[in-house]
């Protein structure tokens, strides 16, 4: 098993209330088997039928999700069913979009591979550009610089959470674009591809769910027989 300093602990803690908008960060996340609450129920759709992300829909990254107190995201600080979101919402997509909940089924869209993302301070200062670029959901600090090579197949018990680690994520071209500005960087992901083999944070799925908040510790555990992916 890879041994972990006592002093890991999670660092920042992010939900994106509709995909490939800009996040939100809190201080304590509900975790639970399909991720984090609130994460990712809501998204543009186009006529097509797919589900536009910001690989090719970049202007989405303009807008901030975040959760209203009851529940219901906001785009910018507005119901993100309100006609005027929609409106603005079609400009960087297309003129039929539409902002639609998902139902509960996942058919590898809510999600592109599993629910969670983990991210290391270390890896994200080995590639050298801002962490949100990788919109992780767990930001960990002080782990060791090789912990996303070793950390696969192994649970992460945070909090009341389990969390267990799949593999490292494959990154695509929404790595290269700003979060504030928008400005598109094709070097970030060809630093990503040629260092690091195109690899950056940690797919992750929730074993146990439960409580996570921003200090929280990270242990690093074997998961029960047949679990480790």
């Amino acid at each position: 098993m890879p041994l972990v300093p006592r002093d890991v602990h999670v660092s920042e803690l992010w939900r994106y209330p509709v995909k490939s908008l800009r996040g939100e960060r809190v201080d304590v996340a509900d975790i639970r088997k399909e991720g984090i609450v609130g994460d990712r129920i809501v998204h543009v759709r186009e006529s097509s039928g797919r589900v536009a992300t910001s690989r090719f829909r970049p202007g989405l990254l303009g807008f901030a999700g975040t959760l209203g107190e009851d529940g219901e995201p906001l785009v910018d600080g507005v119901r993100w069913s309100a006609p005027s979101v929609l409106d603005r919402v079609r400009t960087v997509t297309e003129p039929h979009a539409e902002l639609v909940r998902f139902d509960g089924v996942d058919h590898g869209q809510r999600f592109d591979v599993l629910p969670l993302t983990v991210l290391t301070e270390s890896m994200a200062r080995a590639v050298g550009y801002d962490h949100r670029r990788f919109r992780p959901n767990l930001l960990i600090a002080d782990a060791p610089d090789d912990a996303e090579l070793r950390w696969s197949g192994y649970g992460l018990r945070i909090g009341e959470a389990l969390i267990g680690v799949r593999n490292r994520r494959s990154r695509c071209v929404m790595t290269t674009f700003d979060p504030d500005t928008l400005e598109q960087d094709p070097m970030v992901l060809l630093r990503v591809v040629r260092a690091f083999n195109g690899r950056v944070a940690l797919d992750c799925w929730v074993e146990r769910p439960g409580e996570v908040r921003v200090g929280d510790r990270v242990e690093v555990v074997e998961l029960p027989a047949g679990l480790a992916a």
